[in-house]
């Protein structure tokens, strides 16, 4: 049996992919354009898979979340890892939005009763001013993405 492991694409999906990678998903591996993640999409430090899924016993399986004091590199991979954000949008955001964002996705509240948040159903106007708003992203870069990937920077 061949091992796999898990990538996320260029659009933030997480792929199972078989050993050894055929040669073009290769090079987009090393060249960055495709990430090496777990299974759940967390990021993968060469830990076995099973090991970051179960966690610890003092994070019950949570990814803590960075100190006040900590670097925006720490904040945006903690954003990935926690929150499955691809690269580019953790990267994208300001500090004080990566430190806004709540201990785990669907902590607390459901997305539906954040504040200000348009409804699914809301014209892509509405989630750009939303995100903009939110310090997410600029309006600029915040129109270069479609409304299905703006949902899910907030979900």
């Amino acid at each position: 049996m061949a091992e796999t492991i898990h990538v996320r694409g260029e659009g933030g999906a997480v792929f199972t992919m078989d050993l050894p990678l055929p040669e073009a998903i290769a090079e987009r591996l090393e060249r960055g354009h495709l990430v090496r993640v777990n299974a759940d999409g967390s990021a993968y430090y060469g830990v076995p898979a099973p090991a970051l899924v179960q966690g610890s016993a003092l994070t019950e399986g949570l990814v803590p979340r960075p100190g006040g004091r900590a670097s925006k590199a720490d904040w945006v991979l903690w954003a990935m890892s926690a929150h499955a954000l691809p690269e580019e949008t953790a990267e994208a955001m300001t500090l004080a939005a990566l430190k806004e964002l709540p201990e785990q996705p669907g902590a607390g509240t459901s997305p539906a009763a954040a504040d200000g948040r348009p409804g699914e159903d809301a014209p892509k106007p509405e989630w750009i001013d939303h995100i903009v708003k939110k310090g997410l992203l600029s309006r600029e870069d915040a129109e270069a993405y479609t409304k299905d990937d703006l949902i899910a920077m907030v979900s």
